[in-house]
């Protein structure tokens, strides 16, 4: 944590409490496994390192904790809290989440007008084949590769999704991305795959048959868990206890 937490946090926007700040600048922290999974936070060094009160920290890690973020190991005297690990098992249940409210947004998407669906379209095509372009390259760079599918992604959750849906997808997703960034390297040579099953998704979109664009996406997610669990298995949990 020492390390990690030992970076500023840059001014807060006006408007934003402070323990939304430090709660936000932690969840990115976490994200980007910058504080490791499985390492043990303590709120007064959090506290000293940010250069706030204990009392937002508090309040941040609560949040935290609800979100799954943050983990309490142990109990009584002993209870401690630590970032929570990438397991096999979390990530299935969080892909099998975020199947549903993407599929949600899909089948969405598929009942768009003609014309704001044939945008979304557009949109998708583009950045599929981009991902398709991305991974097939010589070197394969792991965060473009990141980067295009999370776009892609988004961009139905954008296009179909109401605001509850968006906000379901904000609140979920970027737990799901923690394994996406920390196996990215070990998940390129199934790009492919992935780019093909994008595709049934776009083609359902385009057709305008919710109920398949929702199949599509729940396919993909479920491939996705399936695809993770086996590079898991291979190179190990991260911050198990």
């Amino acid at each position: 944590m020492a390390t990690s937490a030992e970076r500023a946090i840059p001014e807060r926007a006006p408007g934003v409490d402070r323990g939304t700040h430090v709660f936000e600048q932690l969840r990115e922290l976490i994200i980007w496994g910058r504080i490791a999974p499985g390492t043990r936070i303590i709120e007064a060094e959090v506290a000293t390192r940010l250069g706030v009160s204990r009392t937002p920290v508090r309040a941040a890690l609560q949040r935290l904790q609800q979100e799954g973020y943050v983990v309490e190991t142990g109990r009584g005297a002993q209870s401690r809290l630590a970032v929570a690990p990438l397991t096999r098992e979390d990530a299935e249940e969080l892909f099998q989440i975020v199947a549903e409210v993407e599929g949600l947004a899909a089948w969405r998407a598929a009942g768009l007008s003609n014309q704001n669906r044939a945008l979304l379209i557009r949109s998708l095509d583009g950045i599929n084949d981009r991902l398709n372009r991305a991974s097939s390259a010589a070197e394969p760079d792991g965060r473009e590769i990141f980067d295009l599918d999370q776009t892609f992604h988004r961009a139905y959750v954008e296009g179909g999704g109401g605001p509850r849906i968006r906000a379901l997808h904000d609140a979920i997703k970027p737990q799901s991305e923690r394994y996406i960034r920390l196996y990215i390297s070990a998940l390129v040579d199934e790009i492919g795959t992935s780019v093909g099953e994008h595709d049934a998704t776009i083609r359902a979109i385009e057709a305008g048959e919710p109920d398949r664009a929702q199949l599509a996406v729940r396919t993909n997610w479920r491939n996705a868990a399936a695809r993770l669990a086996r590079v898991i298995d291979h190179l190990g949990e991260r911050g198990a206890w």
